[in-house]
């Protein structure tokens, strides 16, 4: 594997005062029920209902007024989407995005809600991927990555900053993965705060690029085929590997039924009204697949929270 870009604490601090003010600082709740140092970071509360707009905000901060005026482009099962469109607003911006024909409606009507203009004429992911090379080279626009990017990594790092600081001496953070930009940033900031304590990647069984990627040593890609689609990452990125990699991050996998029963605990126990992805963290902790000592301080990020009507009564209704 190539040499991937460093993270640093230092980044993700830097980070957090370009973004000072402009989106929430998440609550954090406890759950005597999943364990009496388990916490939950609701990211879902996060605007546009994910971490995203962190490490998006990061990276259009950092691109001149020239790169500004040619407008952005992105890709996204929807979630990233929303992201950037939101941020690019906030810039004024132009911003493209591209998806596929199976992507979620709502977050296909969401991204374009804030402004954005969606193509979704590719088939599946990975035409997708071609489709995003097509326009980018075509546009001339920035690409701003849904996670294989320093900048985007260390603006999703601020999570893991307010996670330290809530939880001075936690012991394990769980964090759900698509392709790896989440966790990187999490780790590098709740590492550099709390040396000790235990990063945990948390995958679907139907897609674990970077379960795979970590177990390979390099990025490999994955046909991600999970119920949680704002973890659908194809690929885990170059990047987030090897950061991964050096933070030395857990990794373990959670089947489709565990995912729908963290998402119905989610919903009639804490409250939380979570998308699929934002259930595998807490899917992982009830299928007792977190190994824990024994009055360790746990904290699960839930995120994010856009899910169809339909997606959700469905799982609630066990189907």
């Amino acid at each position: 594997m190539a040499v991937a870009a460093a993270l640093t604490l230092d980044d993700v601090l830097a980070a957090r005062q370009t973004i000072a003010g402009r989106l929430h600082r998440t609550p954090l709740f406890s759950s005597a029920t999943l364990g009496p140092g388990v916490h939950l970071k609701a990211e879902l509360f996060q605007r546009t209902g994910s971490f995203k707009p962190r490490g998006v905000l990061n990276k259009l901060a950092s691109l001149s007024p020239e790169e500004k005026s040619r407008g952005v482009i992105g890709i996204s099962a929807g979630n990233h989407a929303q992201a950037l469109a939101y941020c690019c607003a906030l810039e004024g911006i132009d911003a493209l995005v591209v998806m596929w024909e199976t992507a979620s409606t709502q977050k296909v009507a969401a991204a374009r809600g804030y402004g954005a203009t969606v193509d979704n004429q590719a088939p599946g992911i990975p035409e997708a991927f071609e489709r995003l090379a097509e326009l980018q080279a075509e546009t001339g626009r920035t690409l701003v990555h849904p996670y294989d990017d320093p900048l985007v990594m260390a603006g999703q790092g601020t999570v893991g900053l307010e996670i330290a600081e809530d939880v001075l001496d936690v012991d394990v953070v769980l964090v759900p993965v698509g392709g790896g930009g989440l966790i990187s940033g999490v780790g590098t900031a709740v590492k550099g705060l709390r040396p000790e304590a235990r990063i945990v990647a948390v995958e679907p069984e139907l897609s674990a690029a970077l379960h795979e990627s970590l177990a390979a040593g390099r990025p490999v890609t994955v046909q991600p085929s999970s119920i949680a689609d704002g973890l659908a990452g194809p690929y885990a990125g170059e990047n987030c590997v090897g950061v991964c990699t050096s933070l030395g991050v857990e990794s373990l996998l959670v089947s489709e039924d565990e995912i729908r029963e963290g998402f119905r605990f989610l919903y009639a126990r804490a409250k939380l009204a979570c998308e699929p992805a934002g259930a595998a963290t807490t899917a992982a902790l009830l299928a007792g697949k977190v190994p824990l000592e024994g009055g360790e301080k746990v904290v699960a990020v839930v995120s994010g929270g856009n899910v169809v009507a339909e997606t959700a009564s469905a799982i609630l209704a066990g189907r």
